[in-house]
């Protein structure tokens, strides 16, 4: 049984949603998000709150109700808090500067990366080794992220890299130089 699924998504203030041949479009402060919903699946919007409905119970309606649910939860608060995921840079040289919608990264090799963000995230560098990427749609901001890190994965020696603030690196010890 899909608890999550099962569970009714609060709608805040200043949060409009329009539903119409399994088109969700959900508007707020921060902006809009469209999103087609699977035909398996059905939703019902009353009092301010919305249900995710399933035609029939089989294990992959039951999976999907509680994806679409989850979807639907991520869009709302999108559009009215937002998502920020924050990225940390460690090892001497390495660095990042903003130039207009591109981040250069200096991470060890011999050339610059010119990373360009894509459209809807909004990027912020902090003492040229913290990176504050944010945006309403909680997949793009994640997998921004993840694509930056890709750069220059930490290192388990040194701790060199591009981590994830809440990222806890587990460090190994180096060479002994016993004979």
């Amino acid at each position: 049984m899909s608890r999550v699924g099962k569970k009714a998504i609060v709608i805040p203030a200043k949060t409009s949603i329009d539903y119409e041949n399994h088109e969700l479009v959900v508007k707020g402060e921060k902006g809009t998000l469209t999103r087609i919903i699977h035909p398996a699946v059905d939703l019902s919007i009353k009092d301010n709150k919305i249900s995710v409905m399933i035609e029939r119970e089989d294990r992959k309606t039951r999976a999907l109700q509680g994806l679409t649910r989850s979807l639907i939860s991520n869009m709302v608060d999108g559009v009215s808090k937002g998502y920020e995921r924050i990225l940390e840079i460690n090892g001497i040289g390495y660095r990042a500067e903003m130039k207009g919608k591109t981040i250069v990264l200096n991470l060890g090799y011999s050339h610059a990366i010119d990373f360009v963000l894509p459209e809807g995230i909004d990027a912020k560098v902090d003492k040229a080794n913290v990176i504050k990427l944010s945006g309403i749609d909680k997949e793009k901001v994640g997998q921004t992220a993840a694509s930056i890190r890709k750069l220059r994965k930490p290192e388990p020696y040194k701790g060199k890299g591009v981590k994830y603030a809440e990222e806890y690196i587990q460090r190994k010890a180096g060479k002994t130089g016993t004979k």
